[in-house]
């Protein structure tokens, strides 16, 4: 949803009553359409270290508010106490008060440690060993994609995770060039990915949906662009998803278009950076034997749709700044080739 551009008024202009309230209810409703188009909330939890961060998050919520209530009646009551009236002698002065002064230290300080309890018990909780039943999952961040490994099931994939509702998830979060913030608000999160070091989730969804994700640590020109999706479904379909992902590459007919992208993608560089299981071995991009199966591409940037395929392939930098895949100065027939080609490998 575009959101509207309000006219400037002259400088110096006052805003009055009526329009001030009509754009906070403007930028309300904007947000709230946000929320609905793309849910990347951390106040809807559909895991269980989600509902651990958000009931963290409503208690010391709770306890900011009564502060706040507190600080306002007291604010409020010296206001009127104090406020001037008729000409009177100046009052006694006081200088230091030991009491307030304690009173005002050892308050913070408790309210700080029943909020530390249950938050240093949330951390231990989701970063200790995964349970000996839980799926295991690589997950590497790469300027500017998430690469999913499940090293127990012989799958590599990209930007799309699926997980299997009620069962418990160990995620092993790694970098290989700089860091990055592995972050699904509603499944919780987020956690960093620093280069040389293994950090570590563990989750249970409770909830099937598409649940979005992004990178949350600044990490290059497209960073904004770093972005994953999701998929807790049932177990059943995620074992189907499991099989097919296992399934090899299809092999295009002789003679049809898609034979002719295989061919681009076997003679040109493709070949040298990405894997297609029976085709070629590359590591330096995703892995793309199923990719024509995934809702995305470009690390999330794009829907996958012939037409964002085809931009793709014939200018990623143009389309992402600074992707690490170049512009290959592809000829015409053979990104029309590689887009028939990569929507049959499904």
């Amino acid at each position: 949803m575009r959101h509207p551009s309000f006219p400037v008024g002259q400088r110096g202009a006052r805003i009055g009553p009526t329009r001030a309230a009509a754009f906070f209810v403007a930028g309300l409703t904007l947000a709230a359409c946000d929320m609905v188009t793309v849910p990347a909330t951390t106040l809807a939890p559909k895991s269980d270290f989600g509902r651990v961060s958000y009931d963290i998050f409503l208690s010391i919520f709770w306890w900011d508010a009564g502060i706040f209530l507190v600080v306002s009646a007291v604010l409020v009551g010296i206001i009127f106490r104090f406020r001037e009236r008729d000409p009177r002698p100046l009052p006694a002065q006081v200088r230091g008060n030991p009491k307030l002064e304690l009173a005002w230290t050892v308050a913070p300080v408790v309210v700080l440690t029943l909020i530390a309890f249950p938050t240093v018990r949330a951390v231990f909780r989701t970063q200790t060993t995964p349970p000996p039943a839980a799926l295991r999952v690589r997950v590497t961040g790469h300027q500017w994609w998430w690469e999913f490994e499940y090293p127990e099931l012989g799958i590599r994939t990209a930007t799309e995770l699926h997980l299997p509702v009620g069962r418990p998830v160990g995620l092993e979060l790694r970098s290989p060039d700089v860091i990055h913030s592995f972050w699904i608000p509603q499944l919780g999160g987020k956690r960093d990915t620093p280069p040389g070091k293994v950090n570590r989730i563990v989750l249970t969804p409770t909830t099937p949906g598409r649940y979005y994700g992004q990178c949350a640590e600044f990490c290059g020109a497209s960073h904004a662009n770093m972005r994953m999706l999701a998929v807790v479904e049932a177990p059943a379909e995620f074992d189907a998803w499991v099989a097919r992902q296992r399934a090899p590459a299809a092999t295009p007919a002789d003679g049809s278009p898609a034979a002719a992208g295989l061919r681009a993608f076997t003679t040109g560089a493709c070949v040298g950076c990405h894997t297609i299981t029976g085709v070629s071995a590359g590591v330096v991009g995703p892995d793309l034997t199923h990719v024509g199966s995934r809702t995305t591409i470009a690390g999330g940037m794009l829907p996958n749709t012939p037409g964002t395929l085809t931009a793709w392939l014939a200018d990623p930098p143009g389309v992402k700044p600074g992707s690490i895949m170049p512009d290959l100065h592809l000829s015409v027939a053979d990104v029309r080739a590689l887009t028939e080609y990569l929507a049959t490998l499904r």
